[in-house]
């Protein structure tokens, strides 16, 4: 098969990774791709939204599957344009329609998606300029610190949590008001603030059956000790040591089946991967949110600990026949540190040059923000690239990326030097 991945971060060099490793693809394409995939796969500069560009690149390269990267593609509707289109309603994509994409594109649609299939999440209400007013009394009915999230997409950066209640109202009107987050902020919803540790599971599904993929947690603070600004994820650690089987049965009998029958119910067509963010409440899950695809860097230690073919679970979504494919897992821990460019969340310069990467030994750099210029890797973007690690515990994972990190270097090189703290 030829396959074409839509996407230019760690995410999508960790696809090309691990599907280049499939007898069943024959030739990899990946758009816009970076310096990592560039390495496995013939990259193509388009745009992931572009959809007519991407057309020509199925058409003429003979792509046989798209498996879709980032969120954008989904929420403005990829999937449905292929369905749409009379040459290209054969090819699979890998993916939800736009429908249900809403899951991640509006935070109003997946929490009443939540209520209405009694799934456990955080009490909330959204509001839009015209309403401030009420936001700000419903702010006043709730105990600090206080949780704001932009309705639409904002880069991972749409949710904002602060401890005083005039601060909160101020940045609601920032939000709502200053257009802070531009259309993604147009309505805004609060919700309660959920006090417990975090994780993501990762689901697959062909929209009847589902398989549970290995547990996740990243960590989104730019500073140690979970401090400082939000970014898209400073690293990760699978498998999640406090979601022991007992955790995990909770997991997929209350959230989990009522999400894949609820997708059934309200008609939403889904076939890909669901990203359920939780957090664990004294014993109990709560849904944080939904991603609508693999989060990063969470893909570069989930895929990684997945032995199965993954082109072959692609063609079982396809064929709606995922309940016949067993998942097999790797039973080591496997973790992730992402070095990331000076100044990032906030500005930063790009085109550095990124050396040492031909001494890493028994770690794998994916690739995120780094292209190839002039024959060297430079970066192009704030995060710059993930180093992975197996190991039989994630203490030792982690010591083993950071060994590697200590041979990596760029100018203003930035990263968190204690992930897994927590754990």
């Amino acid at each position: 098969m030829n396959i074409l991945i839509l996407g230019s971060g760690g995410r999508e060099h960790t696809f090309a990774w691990k599907i280049s490793q499939s007898p069943l693809c024959k030739k990899l394409f990946v758009a816009p791709g970076n310096s990592g995939t560039a390495e496995i796969a013939q990259n193509v500069n388009i745009s992931v939204t572009d959809f007519e560009a991407v057309k020509e690149l199925v058409v003429s390269k003979a792509i046989d599957m798209v498996v879709v990267g980032p969120e954008d593609p989904l929420v403005e509707g990829i999937h449905d344009f292929f369905l749409d289109d009379e040459v290209l309603k054969k090819v699979p994509v890998i993916g939800p329609q736009k429908a249900a994409a809403q899951l991640e594109g509006s935070k109003e649609f997946a929490k009443e998606f939540l209520f209405r299939h009694n799934i456990p999440t955080a009490a909330y209400q959204s509001f839009n300029a015209q309403n401030v007013e009420e936001g700000y009394h419903f702010l006043e009915t709730l105990n600090a610190p206080y949780v704001l999230k932009a309705d639409g997409l904002a880069a991972g950066k749409g949710v904002v949590i602060l401890n005083d209640l005039n601060e909160a109202k101020a940045e609601l009107k920032r939000m709502l008001v200053d257009a802070k987050f531009g259309k993604a902020s147009t309505k805004v919803v609060i919700e309660e603030f959920l006090n417990g540790i975090e994780l993501s599971c990762f689901v697959l599904t062909d929209g009847k059956h589902y398989k549970i993929l290995p547990t996740a947690k990243d960590y989104k603070r730019i500073g140690e000790g979970d401090t400082g600004l939000n970014t898209g994820g400073m690293g990760a650690v699978s498998p999640v040591p406090f979601a022991d089987d007992d955790f995990m049965q909770k997991i997929e009998e209350r959230i989990v089946k009522p999400t894949v029958l609820g997708l059934q119910k309200d008609s939403l067509p889904y076939k890909g991967f669901i990203f359920i963010g939780l957090i664990k409440v004294g014993n109990d899950p709560k849904v944080i949110e939904y991603n609508v695809r693999m989060g990063d860097p969470e893909t570069e230690v989930v895929l990684p600990r997945l032995k199965n073919d993954l082109v072959e679970l692609f063609i079982a979504l396809e064929k709606q026949s995922l309940n016949e494919k067993e998942i097999s897992i790797d039973e080591r821990a496997a973790t992730t540190v992402m070095l990331v460019s000076g100044g990032y969340p906030g500005a930063y310069e790009k085109g550095k040059v990124i050396s040492g990467l031909e001494t890493i030994e028994g770690s794998i750099p994916f690739h995120a923000g780094a292209i190839v210029k002039d024959g060297q890797v430079v970066t192009s973007g704030g995060r710059v690239m993930a180093i992975t690690s197996y190991g039989d515990t994630y203490q030792e994972a982690i010591k083993k990326s950071y060994e590697n990190i200590e041979k990596l270097h760029f100018d203003k090189m930035n990263y968190r030097k204690d992930i897994g703290f927590d754990l």
